[in-house]
């Protein structure tokens, strides 16, 4: 696989790995404290509707960055 041009090689690849698993684990950690601070009782409220959007944002980035899915981060190294 390269990257801009540069072969890279197993130590690269394993880096970059690493640091997609730290960045998709910090996206979880907001996500839960987000979800901690969600109002169930008033729902229609701006801010709780504000917090549950951050919530499913960081969700989505988590499961971006620790999955992959679509072979994005594969393909458009984010670095």
């Amino acid at each position: 696989m390269t990257t801009r041009g540069i072969l890279t090689d197993g130590r690269e690849r394993r880096r970059m790995d690493r640091r997609r698993t730290i960045v998709g684990l910090l996206y979880l950690a907001v996500a839960g404290l987000m979800a901690i601070t969600v109002d169930p009782t008033d729902p229609i409220a701006a801010d709780s509707l504000a917090r549950l959007f951050v919530v499913i944002v960081a969700l989505l980035l988590a499961v971006l960055y620790l999955f992959d899915p679509l072979g994005i981060l594969e393909r458009h190294p984010l670095h």
